[in-house]
């Protein structure tokens, strides 16, 4: 019995890409309006398909480039989704990947099959819906970032070079989806040593200026070498 090779090369392989920024208050994700069927006009997560001759991550960089002007944005692979149905066109995969950047040093150029590209409020995004199955992966990438982010400092990605504690505390809580206790994250994150006090404070603002901190990345390579275990897992604060 030889094998029927044809059967098996009539499917075709996509990548779709989740943009996380962080604009002060809110996580917000990265979403681009269709300019092609099936889903035209549809809000959909920047995603197209995958050329013969590349590999999964070059057509992931190529194809968030082509569609947001994004690029030299790294990008880590989540998941892959192959519900037989999940394209209305034919048999199609899709691998996820995702990524963490600060809003304020990109410029968002949509072009190609993207007639708009907007920063939602993930928290509104989440009770909208999307093309395809683009709800079901971008819940998987929030959660993939939920574990990530309390273990590894990815979230200072996210965050200017100059940041204040309150603007820490809530880029947590906004990809966490709960409130921490102002005065146990203060003393937890202090305690790591891992940030670097600039001994400056806040300008132009109404309120009190708070200091500002800066991430050393170096020193937590260090320590990371030494033992140190990054972890910033807290219950919900109780009402």
């Amino acid at each position: 019995m030889t094998t029927d090779f044809n059967s098996f090369f009539q499917f075709a392989i996509t990548v779709d890409n989740v943009i996380f920024g962080f604009d002060g208050q809110d996580l917000k994700v990265l979403l681009m309006k269709r300019g092609e069927i099936p889903y035209m006009d549809d809000w959909a997560l920047p995603g197209h398909f995958v050329k013969q001759e590349e590999d999964l991550t070059s057509a992931a960089g190529r194809i968030l480039e082509e569609l947001t002007g994004l690029k030299s944005v790294y990008l880590e692979q989540v998941k892959t989704f192959g519900k037989a149905s999940r394209h209305p066109m034919g048999r199609v995969m899709t691998v996820a990947y995702y990524s963490l950047i600060n809003i304020n040093d990109f410029e968002i150029k949509p072009a190609f099959i993207a007639k708009k590209a907007t920063w939602f409020k993930v928290s509104d995004v989440l009770k909208t819906p999307l093309a395809f199955d683009h709800k079901d992966i971008l819940i998987a990438c929030i959660d993939r970032l939920k574990v990530k982010v309390k273990t590894q400092p990815i979230g200072f990605e996210l965050l200017p070079n100059k940041f204040t504690l309150t603007e820490l505390k809530q880029l947590y809580e906004s990809v966490l989806q709960h409130q921490l206790d102002k005065r146990n994250f203060r003393k937890k994150i202090l305690s790591m040593k891992i940030l670097i006090d600039l001994q400056e404070s806040q300008e132009g603002v109404a309120h009190r200026p708070a200091k500002l901190y800066s991430f050393d990345s170096e020193r937590y390579n260090r320590l990371i070498e030494d033992g140190l275990h990054f972890d910033i897992s807290y219950p919900a604060m109780q009402a």
